[in-house]
């Protein structure tokens, strides 16, 4: 996803997966553009942003500390975060974080300060 998510005004929560891969793909794409699919579904869930040149950086933001519990509970999300675990990830770590204060410029299609 190449855009800054248009989130709304504080407080809200950011989950920080920060990640360095294994070689190869062994199906990582498709799966990564499911669980977009299906985290833009979410209740609660509130945009993404993503970028990856070597240490790959998603941020994902939610509603509240229930939603993001809901999404790490989601089957098919579970299952991708075993294939993560063996095969996909040579290393990672996961942060939540509660935002209390946002500002910065949009492109016109985003969120306005």
């Amino acid at each position: 996803m190449a855009a800054i998510a248009a989130t709304p005004s504080p407080p809200y929560y950011a989950v920080i997966f920060t990640s360095l891969r294994t070689a190869g793909d062994h199906g990582y794409g498709e799966t990564a553009a499911r669980m977009e699919e299906l985290a833009v579904q979410q209740p609660g869930f509130l945009g993404l942003e993503s970028a990856r040149d070597g240490l790959g950086i998603t941020v994902s933001y939610w509603e509240s500390l229930e939603a993001i519990a809901a999404w790490k509970r989601h089957a098919e999300h579970l299952a991708a975060q075993r294939r993560g675990r063996t095969e996909w990830y040579a290393g990672f770590a996961l942060r939540i974080c509660k935002v209390e204060r946002a500002y910065g410029t949009w492109p016109a299609e985003g969120r306005q300060p």
